[in-house]
């Protein structure tokens, strides 16, 4: 594939900017923000680089598209790609720093920080045990990068980590890997549930009330697509006491408006999507390594599957 004029396109495209011009691969690169994209840059571009484009563009014209995050749902969610494209996505530091991000929520659940900071603020000291996070049962959706990597840092502290596929395929780390089709008779067993699931036609609204009705006080954290959730199905759950929690770093619309009542219920945490934030030092180093494999005809191991979505 030959690859000469690259269009980047992202809020972070000045620092990008300056680490990929330092490393100089040999490209006619235009580095620019979102708002200054025209069509004409498009059809200039043999290659595009970007995150999350707000509006529709044709990329027909492309060879080669190159997601700055993990998802490509903005590039295929209910579109049809073209299968001479490529599509490649960034791989980094993302399955750290969502494991991370998930542990700390339940870490705080298990040492009851919030009823410690009540009692604090009433002044009122009473003792309660906190539970061990060894003694927990952890279901995580999607066992890819992500997924796999929770499974690490959890399965190493003791938690009994199960994991939710389309195949069901075993995988490390995992004490069991479920099908989808045939996961729900253990969902009454878990502590918490973790999604990372990519956005696509079949994992659109999958949380319903066909998942949390099964679910026995459960938290619920969502790294995933906000997509994937049935926000009213989560708010009925949540008065029904079958999901205890929600920690929600995603969202079906973001900015999160401000009249949705998740901003608003005590046993919801938001976060604006930073769970994986992809960094310029990182985005810039998986760009350029996927452009040199390219040259050299090599393997990509970010190669997206587009018929699958991921």
């Amino acid at each position: 594939m030959d690859i000469r004029n690259i269009l980047l396109v992202s809020p972070m495209y000045k620092e990008l900017q300056v680490l990929i011009e330092k490393e100089d691969p040999g490209k006619s690169i235009r580095f620019i923000p979102e708002e200054k994209l025209t069509q004409a840059d498009l059809s200039w571009a043999d290659a595009l680089v970007s995150f999350n484009l707000k509006a529709d563009y044709d990329y027909s014209s492309v060879k080669w598209v190159h997601s700055l995050g993990a998802g490509v749902d903005r590039f295929l969610f209910k579109k049809e790609w073209n299968d001479e494209i490529l599509l490649t996505r960034t791989i980094c530091s993302f399955g750290q720093r969502i494991a991370e991000y998930c542990l700390s929520y339940i870490l705080k659940d298990l040492q009851f920080h919030d009823t410690f900071h009540e009692q604090q603020q009433q002044k009122k000291w009473e003792q309660r045990t906190p539970k061990l996070i060894g003694n927990q049962k952890v279901l995580v959706y999607g066992t890819g990068e992500i997924g796999q990597m929770i499974a690490k840092v959890f399965s190493e502290l003791g938690v009994d980590v199960y994991g939710v596929s389309l195949s069901g395929k075993e995988k490390e780390y995992y004490t069991e890997v479920l099908k989808l089709d045939s996961h729900y008779s253990r969902l009454n067993e878990m502590n918490y549930v973790i999604n990372t699931l990519p956005l696509t036609e079949r994992t659109e609204k999958l949380f319903d009330s066909s998942i949390f009705s099964r679910l026995t006080e459960a938290g619920f954290i969502n790294v995933g697509r906000g997509a994937s959730v049935d926000e009213e199905a989560l708010l009925q759950a949540l008065t029904d006491n079958q999901v205890s929690f929600a920690v929600l770093d995603v969202f079906a619309q973001e900015p999160l408006p401000e009249n949705n009542p998740l901003w608003s219920h005590p046993r919801v945490q938001i976060t604006p999507h930073i769970s994986a934030v992809t960094t310029a030092n990182e985005g810039a180093a998986c760009f350029l390594e996927t452009l040199k494999n390219i040259d050299e005809n090599k393997p990509l191991t970010n190669r997206v599957d587009t018929i699958k979505g991921y």
